[in-house]
């Protein structure tokens, strides 16, 4: 059995379908990636997220049983966590608003739609890298800060007791 070589940008992929698995190892191969573990199942994905840290985690919204986004939702929740404050993008093929939004609340940082090209995998990274989002954790979330934009309001507050 060959020896796992760990590096500091671990990519861990969960996805039911092998074959999907491995064509986004591919991608990441692609972009230089080398340090990549596919699994197909959340027990799998649970055990290896105790196990060791990872710079990015990418899911298919298939995973069942717990299901993605309460995978996420626990991943985020525990504050002893390896991966607590890991990036982490969901993969679906056919997101409506009900999902994307219902992903974004337990704590996904990027989403992408099925069919994706490398090209918009490295856009996913390249955000995740370039525009970081400070980690809230809140009585009803934690995770990244689902606003993308900041707004100067300048000095005044925009909450008046009037």
């Amino acid at each position: 059995m060959a020896k796992e070589t760990i590096t500091k940008h671990g990519v861990l992929i969960i996805d039911p379908q092998p074959h999907m698995a491995s064509l986004v190892a591919s991608m990441f191969r692609t972009l230089g990636r080398r340090d990549i573990r596919e699994v197909n199942t959340s027990s799998q994905a649970l055990t290896e997220l105790d196990r060791r840290a990872y710079d990015v985690i990418v899911i298919d919204d298939a995973v069942a049983e717990p299901d993605a986004v309460d995978l996420v939702r626990r991943l985020r929740a525990n504050p002893t966590g390896i991966n607590r404050l890991a990036p982490v993008i969901m993969m679906s093929a056919a997101p409506d608003a009900a999902s994307i939004t219902a992903a974004r609340d337990a704590g996904v940082t990027e989403f992408l739609r099925k069919p994706f090209a490398v090209a918009h995998l490295q856009s996913r990274l390249e955000t995740i890298a370039s525009k970081p989002r400070a980690f809230i954790e809140a009585e009803t979330y934690t995770g990244p800060d689902r606003r993308r934009r900041q707004v100067d309001v300048g000095d005044q507050d925009r909450r008046t007791g009037d």
